[in-house]
């Protein structure tokens, strides 16, 4: 592998424009080479504003795989195409950083998994929300065992009125779903990654589509045209772990409620607990005498990174980097976000078929 890392980008949209490649331009000792976008002029302004110099646009991921020139390839792409993506990529022998969520399906989810084990290239999806300072604090403490055993959590992707109006949010045949897919993954992935727990035995899910058909709807994005909303607007899963841990996963874009917050998670442990309801806060029992405190996190900066400021896009993409070139495994291990595909797939299973979905191959008839 070359000195500096080469970097191909599959989809100029939105996320890739917000978070891949600002933060990737920001790296040392990388550089983005080649652009591809269904839309050729938007692959020709990313190379314009990001690529180095030389670099290639495309309309055709086959076309840019089979010349290659690059060692990363980054998926930014519709949820539906995630996985023949990323295969591809694996197979023409590039490690890949694959966004959220892992696939549409796990069935799709499972192929992008065979596919970075048959070739030994490293794959990572863009749970981005593991990188926050308080996320990688409370990990810590997740870790050292200071909430003791966690048998309990919340995970929180509430939205009041905030539906995504544009591109293919609203589409289910390109995306899979709604809120649960799109922000309910990220809080069920930083969730059971505090908990350190990949086993699901069980899941019931409730999914809505309640407010989507209103005309002239007050929205942060403007007014949703009900036409095309064509996915839930709100949806909740109950998840019982192998252990017996319970995991409550609530996701919306729009929904009637007063408190609201997204990318969260609440924990309860046999030692203490956590949530992030008002910044990143502490309970638990010390001396006969219940505390509550408030982490004070602008004092310095994560425990394995000194240097600088960063944000969390730079942290995300700096680590994976380093994964590739220190030959080391990604935060984000898709063994890990396959089971987020997993369960989130089994809450949509649930609520159409009014059953529970087991993992053992049982069911509750």
């Amino acid at each position: 592998m070359s000195k500096t890392l080469k970097i191909a980008i599959i989809g100029c949209g939105g996320i890739a424009t917000g978070k891949h490649m600002p933060s990737l331009s920001r790296q040392t000792d990388a550089e983005m080479v080649a652009f591809c976008d269904i839309e050729l002029e938007r692959a020709q302004e990313a190379a314009d504003k990001y690529g180095s110099e030389g670099s290639k646009v495309y309309s055709d991921y086959n076309e840019m795989l089979k010349e290659g020139g690059f060692d990363i390839v980054h998926v930014c792409t519709p949820n539906d195409s995630h996985a023949p993506i990323t295969v591809a990529s694996l197979e023409a022998g590039c490690h890949v950083m694959c966004e959220k969520p892992m696939a549409k399906t796990t069935a799709q989810a499972q192929e992008m998994l065979d596919a970075a084990r048959r070739t030994g290239k490293k794959l990572t999806i863009g749970y981005q929300n593991r990188f926050r300072t308080d996320s990688q604090y409370l990990k810590g403490l997740c870790d050292s065992g200071d909430l003791g055993d966690i048998y309990y959590a919340r995970a929180i992707a509430l939205r009041r009125r905030a539906v995504p109006t544009w591109g293919v949010f609203l589409d289910e045949e390109k995306q899979g779903g709604g809120p649960l897919i799109d922000i309910g993954t990220h809080a069920l992935d930083m969730t059971l990654w505090m908990m350190d727990n990949y086993k699901p035995r069980s899941v019931t899910g409730s999914v809505f589509h309640k407010l989507g058909h209103k005309e002239n709807a007050a929205n942060a994005f403007g007014p949703w045209d009900p036409e095309k909303f064509k996915v839930e607007d709100s949806a909740f899963g109950f998840i019982t772990m192998e252990n017996g841990a319970t995991i409550v996963l609530e996701s919306s874009w729009a929904l009637n409620v007063s408190e609201f917050g997204e990318a969260k998670t609440l924990l309860a442990g046999t030692e203490g607990g956590a949530d992030m309801k008002d910044g990143l806060r502490l309970n638990g029992e010390r001396a006969g005498h219940l505390y509550e405190t408030k982490v004070d996190l602008s004092a310095g900066g994560v425990a394995f990174y000194s240097g600088g400021e960063e944000t969390d896009a730079d942290r995300e993409a700096r680590l994976w980097l380093e994964a590739v070139r220190e030959d080391k495994e990604p935060v984000v291990k898709p063994e890990q976000a396959f089971v987020v595909t997993q369960i989130l797939e089994a809450v949509y299973e649930s609520a159409r078929t009014g059953r529970a979905v087991y993992f053992d191959g049982t069911s509750d008839n």
